[in-house]
């Protein structure tokens, strides 16, 4: 017997099986991208520019319309229009979209399996699930540690090594405070004999001031934060005070509802102390283009456009700034939601 050529039979058969029965697939990830990409346009959420009075964004609708029969894509219009080679191929040649073959099929696929939506992540409540009984419970540490290892456990992976110390030091100090740790250091944590040596790191890397400068960039990047004005006369924003009030907020894990408050508005809480007024110097970060001089109404504008698009992002999520002109194509944010909000500003 010919043993390789044996093998190499075999491994195609499974592979074979293994394209036979494909993987179910998932909304979020496999449809709604090709859906938003290609058809939302013109068949989603906006009426200014939706044809065939057609939402594909919504399965309640394009149940109703046959665009999709769950279950039955021969009987499917979404189908059938995707695999045209007439006039009635959807996108049309004018949209300049083409699918690719293994959209149609993962479309087709799609509406064979069900054609199930799902809310996009972003808008689902999160729901406190139960900590998984795992079969390998020593390892696992604590709840964190025991959803990780049900998942490996499922997918009969074995964790990886525990890393040793000079790993864990080097990790904790980049994670927590931004820089690598000093030789000593390392030498200290190596000969550390203590049990807890790892927490008691822990502890000393959030009791530094670095802790919160590390923690700060995020959120100044969040906040668009900058030295100086930008544009050609790039003057200095004296930002930097609010940026001092951050690190000094992190360090002093001030709680986030707090947090938020005072820069959002904490000028206006009831004997404001200095540093609240401060905080609301968020308010702040924002372009100023001086060139051929500023008409002081236009810029406060520019400045209130700015301040929506950046909370909206910063707190919410959400990319607001296409509701300035018109209801968002795709984030749940109308118009009026938009000048609704910048009326606080």
């Amino acid at each position: 017997m010919n043993w390789p050529t044996t093998i190499v039979v075999l491994l195609l058969a499974v592979r074979a099986g293994f394209a036979a029965t494909p993987v179910k697939p998932d909304f979020n990830r496999d449809v709604r991208p090709i859906l938003s990409e290609n058809c939302f346009y013109c068949h989603g959420q906006d009426p200014n520019h939706r044809k065939a009075d057609l939402r594909l964004d919504d399965r309640e609708t394009a149940l109703k319309l046959k665009a999709i029969v769950p279950g039955k894509p021969g009987e499917s219009e979404l189908v059938r229009r995707i695999f045209a080679t007439d006039d009635d191929l959807m996108p049309p040649e004018k949209s300049h979209r083409t699918l690719t073959a293994a959209q149609k099929e993962t479309l087709k696929h799609w509406v064979a399996s069900g054609a199930e939506y799902q809310a996009h992540w972003a808008y689902q409540t999160p729901v406190r699930p139960a900590v998984p009984a795992v079969k390998n419970k020593p390892w696992a540490r604590n709840d964190l540690d025991r959803f990780v290892l049900a998942k490996l456990e499922q997918e009969e992976f074995k964790p990886s090594p525990e890393a040793d110390r000079a790993t864990l030091i080097r990790r904790l100090s980049i994670d927590l405070v931004g820089l690598p740790p000093t030789p000593e250091e390392v030498d200290a944590f190596l000969a550390d004999p203590r049990p807890d040596a790892y927490e008691q790191l822990v502890e000393r890397l959030l009791a530094s001031p670095h802790y919160g400068e590390r923690l700060a960039l995020p959120w100044l990047d969040a906040a668009r934060y900058a030295d100086s004005n930008g544009f050609q006369q790039d003057g200095d924003s004296f930002q930097w005070l609010w940026r001092d009030w951050l690190v000094r907020a992190l360090n002093a894990d001030v709680p986030f509802d707090q947090f938020s408050i005072e820069q959002l508005a904490g000028d206006l809480l009831p004997k404001a102390t200095p540093e609240q007024k401060l905080a609301t110097a968020f308010n702040r970060n924002h372009l100023l283009n001086g060139e051929g001089g500023a008409i002081a109404e236009e810029q406060r504008f520019v400045a209130m456009f700015d301040r929506v698009d950046t909370t909206a992002t910063t707190w919410l999520g959400l990319t607001m700034a296409c509701a300035q002109c018109h209801d968002h194509k795709y984030d749940p944010m109308t118009q009026r939601d938009y000048y609704g909000m910048m009326a606080l500003f």
